[in-house]
């Protein structure tokens, strides 16, 4: 009776063994998981990131400034100068006819500008943020497209330097602008949206 209490005994510290090893071995597994995972977010990816957005807007850049042209000329003339942006603005749509929103703030971009204004205004400096872009005339409710003129006598209202300094820098040629909850990505000189990120500045609640 004993050697088969014994047997038994040991056949269930066996078992006991084997299910421990399995179970701490599908816990490392998920563990690697959720680390590879958070890690593929990191550093490293973000970079990559700022790689392809910088490397977009350089490609965009260059064949607008090569076939359509640089900045007018400065003159003191309201009409010419409009009537030089206009010409520009033509010369880039004919350029991109099939232009979308993503082009430049691909999906993976677009989450990473996201991230970026949201940590922005969660940290120190997010209530003044938010107070500047209340006082600066805010741009409600205006469709955007891309490849658009941006409307004449509708304000562009800037994005504040804090909020710039987690942001990618631009060429002088282009600049972010806030349009509601949305960043656009602003051709000064033929003054065309050249893509923007939907949703990109949280409501308040979030």
């Amino acid at each position: 009776m004993n050697r088969r209490f014994a047997f038994r005994w040991k056949r269930l510290q066996s078992f006991n063994r084997r299910y421990v090893f399995r179970v701490a071995a599908g816990t490392f597994v998920l563990l690697a998981g959720t680390w590879l995972a958070a890690a593929s977010q990191g550093p490293d990816q973000d970079d990559a990131t700022i790689n392809d957005f910088e490397s977009r807007v350089t490609k965009y850049l260059e064949l607008r400034k090569k076939e359509a042209g640089s900045a007018p000329r400065p003159t003191n003339s309201p009409e010419k100068i409009s009537n030089s942006q206009q010409n520009l603005a033509a010369k880039v749509k004919a350029l991109r006819p099939d232009a979308k929103q993503g082009d430049i703030f691909t999906p993976e971009i677009a989450d990473y500008f996201r991230r970026q204004i949201a940590s922005t205004l969660a940290g120190h400096d997010g209530h003044k943020i938010r107070a500047s872009l209340r006082h600066a005339e805010p741009v409600h409710a205006l469709p955007l497209r891309v490849n658009q003129i941006y409307p004449q006598g509708i304000p562009l209202q800037s994005t504040p330097p804090t909020m710039l300094l987690n942001l990618p820098r631009l060429p002088k040629e282009l600049e972010y602008r806030i349009v509601g909850h949305n960043l656009v990505l602003h051709d000064i000189a033929p003054n065309i949206v050249v893509d923007f990120v939907s949703d990109a500045i949280p409501s308040k609640k979030d």
